[in-house]
């Protein structure tokens, strides 16, 4: 099933480029779509594409030796993953799971890669990418060494994407407490237990699918080891 232009045109990578560079891509493209935790790249395939979200919501995970879920990022509408396989040629490094029922947008490998390299504005977005997965396993191997689940909480909350509203930081649909788990190493329950504590205390507060860090601060500094965090 062809890509629309339309559609093809909400996708932040492929924006800058012009028309006549995006009609050849809507037949080259196909549409599928996954139940919620379905598989939608793994690392065990040798099929390299280019994938991008249009709807819902996908995470890279990985697992260790013992079997354990490890998550990695997150990949929302407009975004796109896979990108790490076009350079090196190799598999992807990691899997990519639906956090709910998702619609992707794929690209075969080749094209996609004659597309990059062909724009030089597409490879520069696709450095600053990949630049950017590297700082981000950067900082997820700093916090997955405190010792402390509820401080490693914190600072993920900290690390999520925020916006202001009414002067007050906010979450925009922050991920769910399985979600959070896996990516700080820890029981859904033991998260769970933690947000009942920082909505208890107003730290954070729940307004419709948003987050609301209503202490800055005091989040901050239990992140950062200068608080211990509330009682129960």
């Amino acid at each position: 099933m062809p890509v629309s232009l339309q559609l093809l045109s909400q996708f932040t990578l492929l924006q800058p480029l012009p028309r006549e560079a995006l009609e050849p891509l809507s037949a080259r493209m196909s549409l599928r779509q996954f139940a919620r935790r379905g598989m939608v790249m793994s690392k065990d395939s040798p099929v390299q594409e280019l994938g991008f979200l249009v709807d819902g919501r996908l995470q890279g995970v990985d697992f260790t030796v013992d079997g354990r879920s490890v998550g990695m990022y997150f990949v929302d509408p407009g975004d796109y993953f896979g990108e790490l396989s076009l350079v090196d040629g190799q598999a992807p490094s990691e899997f990519v799971v639906a956090a709910v029922k998702s619609t992707v947008a794929f690209l075969d490998a080749s094209a996609a890669r004659e597309l990059i390299l062909g724009h030089p504005a597409l490879a520069q977005a696709v450095m600053v990418r990949l630049a950017q997965r590297v700082r981000t396993v950067m900082a997820q191997r700093t916090l997955l060494g405190l010792p402390n689940p509820f401080q490693r909480l914190c600072v993920l909350i900290l690390q999520l994407p925020q916006r202001l509203v009414d002067g007050v930081a906010e979450i925009e649909q922050p991920p769910t407490h399985q979600e959070l788990a896996i990516m700080i190493n820890a029981s859904r329950e033991t998260v769970t237990r933690a947000f009942q504590v920082l909505f208890l205390h107003k730290v954070l507060v729940r307004e419709g699918n948003a987050l609301r860090l209503t202490q800055p601060t005091l989040l901050k500094d239990i992140a950062e080891g200068r608080a211990d965090p509330p009682k129960a």
